[in-house]
């Protein structure tokens, strides 16, 4: 027992580490919080109606703020269910196996049943040796939380949590309601901004608050409008930020937009079926984060189709061998949906070879 007394310290000390970038972005929003209610709404805005307004709408913001961020930090990440996990008798017989192929025969026979799909750049099953799991599609094996999570998109050290499956749309809506936040902020204090600075207001104690407080903002608004832009583009490609550095790999090869179904249904993935809770911070994200749709195609489902009508050519179905494995009801259902989302034409669509797009062809029908 006397060495992990050591080891425990250390891990309750890294621990505590971690909260530091929370703790700082929540003294940032508790002074801000101060330097705008008091120093700019009640102490320097002279008309009744302004203060009414900029208070109801920028409490409005904090609080939508408050909640996504909230709900990012506290919701804790989704990790595979437990047929993904080896019985005590599989692990015994995967380590009796000398790695290599031998090992490889024993992982493609407990994968067989699973929805599982993706392989590791060598085309290997990828299984993680730490929670002695096959991966389901779109889980890796976080460093920090030490655990593998279920469509990992980064740990983010701002939250202290990884950004998966369960709580990437939180994520965004805190990264939209932090630019809402920080745009409010600049618009409304830049006319006493720029009074201050040019001396049209006496020198005061709000006076540094509301001129820093225009800085701050200013400089955030930047950061976060490139970092929010960036996860809309990945929304609407369907790809986690792991993704994007590294493409998925399949039985096929590699393909950067396996899991992308198009624009609309790429949306649905993670916001649900229901658009009034789109902007709400409630879990509405569809499937259980261990299955995926996937298309066997190259082609960007998202592209223009051809002047003729027909699509690029792409790769044989023949050629990809899948097993026929289930996708999960609540993904599957994004296939089969009879109102579908209309990126382009209904009609079109109907026109297309097969009354279908090749691009949307699924691996568990082959």
């Amino acid at each position: 027992m006397a060495p992990s007394g050591p080891s425990s310290a250390r891990r309750r000390c890294r621990r505590c580490l971690y909260w530091i970038p929370v703790l700082f972005i929540s003294i940032i929003v508790c002074w801000s919080y101060y330097a705008y209610v008091i120093q700019l709404c009640i102490v320097t805005m002279e008309n009744i109606g302004e203060k009414v307004l900029c208070m109801i709408a920028y409490h409005f913001c904090v609080l939508l703020f408050a909640w996504s961020y909230w709900k990012t930090i506290f919701t804790l990440p989704m990790n595979p269910s437990k047929e993904y996990h080896l019985s005590y008798s599989d692990k015994e017989v995967l380590e009796r196996e000398p790695r290599g192929e031998s090992q490889q025969d024993v992982l493609r026979r407990l994968a067989k049943d699973l929805p599982v799909y993706t392989r590791t750049m060598s085309g290997a099953i990828r299984y993680c040796d730490r929670c002695q799991l096959v991966k389901p599609d779109r889980c890796h094996h976080c460093s920090v939380c030490d655990k593998c999570i279920l469509k990992m998109d980064h740990h983010c050290p701002w939250v202290n949590n990884c950004v998966g499956f369960s709580n990437y749309k939180f994520f965004l809506l805190f990264l939209a309601y932090s630019l809402l936040y920080c745009l409010f902020i600049v618009a409304t204090d830049l006319q006493y901004f720029i009074k201050f600075w040019t001396n049209g207001l006496p020198d005061t104690q709000a006076k540094f608050h509301i001129m820093f407080l225009f800085f701050a903002a200013a400089m955030f608004s930047v950061s976060l409008s490139s970092l929010f832009g960036y996860h809309c583009w990945l929304v609407c490609k369907n790809r986690s930020t792991l993704e994007a550095f590294r493409a998925p790999v399949f039985r096929h090869g590699t393909d950067k937009n396996g899991f992308s179904l198009g624009f609309g249904k790429n949306l649905r993935q993670v916001f649900g079926d229901e658009k009034k809770y789109w902007l709400l911070p409630v879990f509405t994200s569809l499937g259980d984060g261990c299955s995926f749709p996937t298309c066997l195609v190259n082609q960007d489902p998202e592209q223009a189709p051809s002047p003729t009508g027909t699509s690029a050519p792409t790769k044989s179905i023949e050629n990809h061998p899948f097993p026929a494995k289930p996708l999960r009801e609540s993904q599957s259902h994004l296939l089969t949906d009879p109102h579908p989302w209309n990126e382009n034409n209904g009609r079109n669509e109907k026109r297309n070879v097969g009354m279908s797009n090749p691009a949307l062809t699924i691996e568990n029908e082959t």
